[in-house]
């Protein structure tokens, strides 16, 4: 059989998110995370002062995180098109993101460590040098956590909920932003503490404080992506709307559903269904058109051959 105009049988399988905005947005921070880090690293070894010799350093992981965050942006639009990716490369991102907070939470360990060492074995801290930079770098993280908030349209209907149309590539470059800034604000506080009250143990209990709450948010990060990539439940909401907007069109029966992400907010779902009146699988595909997340979808279609029942509406026994 020879069909004509193939191509409009075709669709476009690139379900990456278009985020210009945010990769540009990334870098900038990036650079200026860099910056600070090497003025830390400077500051630290002509004053002497080990923790910012320490914050620059740590400061250098997010450098890298955030290297990763633009990489997964560039290979994600460069290989959209690839056919050896099934689904598209819309999962690159969410891959980032996942990279990203297992780097946040090695971060939050070293962080609890060195402050558990500090607290049994308190160092002197020069208070000014250290007061003076801690309060540059909150800057420098209030500035970036701004220029990397989730700029995308929220506008969204009743179907989905507010996580699935984060960016989490982004958002785990935020995170990264937002535990830079706790970290500045706990030494500030354990800083000020230290100089007028004479409370040096403040830096390490701290630094505990940071870490458990930079440990909480990657734990959060790596749960709803590891969702994703490992092709976890969906919204219970989606299924039943699927379910029910086939099931109440004639006397259709769903009666296999399989519904997964193929990026952050794209799903693609397999229906298979029965029915005495089939239909073609686009007239099943219209009814949940009203499913915005829906981009990929394959109905089977199977014929009942028991008798309809009109005057009971019995559907097909399965």
């Amino acid at each position: 059989m020879h069909i004509h105009n193939l191509e409009q049988w075709q669709h476009s399988h690139d379900f990456s998110v278009n985020q210009d905005r945010a990769e540009k947005n990334t870098k900038v921070v990036m650079l200026l995370t860099a910056v600070t880090m090497v003025a830390e690293i400077i500051a630290g070894t002509i004053f002497g002062s080990m923790a910012l010799l320490a914050d620059g350093w740590h400061m250098a992981t997010h450098v890298a995180a955030f290297g990763i965050a633009v990489f997964a942006y560039q290979y994600a639009r460069s290989h959209a098109t690839d056919p050896k990716y099934t689904f598209g490369t819309g999962k690159v991102s969410v891959l980032g993101g996942f990279a990203s907070a297992v780097a946040l939470a090695v971060i939050a360990f070293i962080m609890a460590l060195e402050s558990a060492v500090r607290l049994f074995q308190p160092q002197a801290i020069q208070f000014n040098e250290a007061i003076g930079v801690a309060v540059i770098g909150l800057v420098v993280n209030l500035a970036s956590a701004w220029l990397l908030q989730d700029h995308h349209d929220h506008h969204h209907d009743h179907h989905h909920n507010h996580h699935e149309h984060l960016d989490h590539n982004l958002r785990a470059a935020y995170l990264h932003v937002l535990a830079d800034a706790l970290t500045s604000v706990f030494a500030i506080v354990a800083l000020f503490a230290g100089k007028f009250l004479g409370w040096v143990w403040m830096d390490a209990v701290m630094g505990l404080v940071g870490a458990g709450v930079i440990a909480k948010w990657s734990y959060g990060l790596v749960r709803d992506t590891g969702l994703i990539l490992l092709d976890g439940a969906i919204d219970k909401r989606i299924k039943l709307d699927i379910v029910t907007a086939i099931e109440e069109n004639a006397d259709n029966r769903v009666t296999d559903l399989h519904i997964w992400h193929i990026g952050q907010n794209h799903l693609a779902a397999t229906i298979s269904l029965v029915t005495h009146y089939p239909q073609t699988p686009e007239y099943y595909k219209n009814l949940l058109s009203h499913i915005s997340s829906l981009s990929h979808v394959l109905v089977e279609v199977n014929y009942c051959h028991d008798l309809p029942n009109l005057a009971e509406n019995l559907r097909c026994e399965v």
